[in-house]
């Protein structure tokens, strides 16, 4: 049974801190390995990926062949019922309408001392996604991870995914050619990451690497960021669910196991002003679970790390929901937007009773790559801006120059750089 909390009572306090602070993470310590696959990558390159690949995933990279070429994501595409073909392109394009309006826009202005400064914004030259081969195996990740790229403008996009017993999954290459994936690689796990991080004979360096993956991938992407870019460090995935008491309970128990089915460890959480609804979503639950072909993932999230709390009032949602951070809010009540406007930290809202986050998974159009753990308290989700950079100019001219420098001067003087006043007086002149 998932955990149940009621902020009327005594022990109130103390149990939600435990259930903030409760790790979900996997408990193996996966550091010591990954370090080992780095380095060996770094000394070894493709021999280690052909090493991995043959005995994690029983492939012969040399005899498979080590990229999916463009023609197999083409016949993946070709070969998709029309659809989910349609289905496809309907959320490529909104994906892609919804990042366009994230392109961040330079700057150049003259002040009144006649200095000209500004900011200009250009994309990474390539970019990694990561893309897993097993349970997450989802086409939509290769859409959400892709197009923000493409939009900004980034010009390599080369994708790894692993094809355990040599098979790829067509809906992941396909999504790969509807989204404008270069290359794709058959490889997966650290050592994936790594090639992409390093560079290796067969597969490109990369200045970025996003998308989804287990603890090793993870925690490969942490250590080599600042060799790289990373979109987050991900953990398991989660949702909080806020509801008046007025919303239908199996509407909120299907949100609640959407968010449950992905892993044991994610994590599905509803806070309700009612007692009735709590109980009514509990055996709504329990009703979906005997019928749900997840039932084994989802029943195991909802018993280890679900939760339900109810509360008097639907402001006492709001110091819930901040310290939470969570990487899914949804807002089931009459008015959500009161509730949204007064709400700091969450990956992304989903807005009234007709929005549940599985719309935002697929083609809503916001990106489904999220922070979690509590990390939405100062991460946020991928966007265009994770696949750009921004260089800041300067124009000072003899006469922006004649009007700051002696300050500029008077500033080195002070803390002993005399070559930088020197650098600065030069361009004074006598006087």
């Amino acid at each position: 049974m998932p955990q149940r909390l009621d902020a009327a009572s005594p022990g109130f306090a103390a149990g939600f801190a435990a259930l903030v602070d409760a790790k979900r993470d996997d408990a193996a310590d996966v550091s010591a390995t990954v370090a080992a696959i780095v380095a060996d990558v770094r000394m070894r390159g493709d021999a280690v990926l052909a090493e991995l690949t043959a005995r994690f995933d029983g492939v012969d990279l040399d005899a498979a062949g080590w990229e999916i070429g463009p023609a197999a994501l083409d016949a993946a595409l070709a070969g998709l019922a029309p659809d989910l073909r349609a289905a496809l392109d309907l959320a490529a394009t909104r994906i892609h309408d919804f990042h366009e309006r994230q392109k961040p826009a330079g700057n150049d202005a003259t002040d009144a001392a006649g200095v000209r400064t500004g900011v200009r914004w250009t994309p990474v030259d390539a970019a990694g996604l990561y893309v897993p081969g097993g349970r997450a195996a989802y086409p939509s990740s290769v859409l959400m991870n892709a197009i923000p790229a493409v939009v900004a403008g980034v010009r390599d996009l080369i994708m790894v995914t692993p094809t355990p017993g040599g098979t790829a999954n067509p809906l992941v290459l396909a999504a790969a050619r509807v989204a404008g994936v270069s290359r794709v690689f058959r490889v997966g796990g650290a050592q994936a990451v790594a090639a992409l991080a390093l560079g290796t004979a067969r597969i490109p360096r990369v200045d970025v690497i996003t998308g989804p993956g287990n603890a090793f991938v993870a925690e490969a992407k942490r250590q080599l960021y600042g060799v790289v870019g990373i979109d987050m460090v991900a953990g398991p995935s989660e949702v909080v669910i806020v509801s008046d008491g007025k919303s239908n309970p199996d509407w909120i128990a299907a949100d609640l196991l959407a968010q449950a089915e992905h892993d044991p460890v994610a994590q599905s959480i509803l806070i309700t002003t009612c007692a009735a609804e709590a109980d009514a979503v509990e055996r709504a639950v329990a009703r979906q679970l005997a019928t749900l072909s997840t039932a084994a993932v989802a029943g195991a999230s909802w018993r280890d790390h679900g939760a339900i709390i109810v509360i008097g009032d639907l402001a006492e949602a709001l110091p819930l929901l901040d310290a939470l951070a969570p990487e899914h809010a949804e807002l089931m009540v009459d008015e959500p937007d009161w509730l949204f406007a007064r709400m700091r930290h969450a990956g992304s809202v989903f807005l009234g009773r007709h929005t549940p986050e599985a719309a935002g998974d697929y083609l809503a159009g916001p990106n489904h790559v999220l922070p979690t753990g509590r990390r939405a308290r100062f991460a946020s989700g991928l966007s265009v801006a994770d696949f750009m950079k921004r260089t800041t100019f300067l124009d000072c001219g003899p006469a922006g120059m004649a009007a700051i420098g002696p300050a500029g001067a008077a500033i080195a003087d002070v803390e002993g750089l005399a070559a930088h006043a020197a650098s600065i007086r030069l361009r004074l002149g006598p006087g």
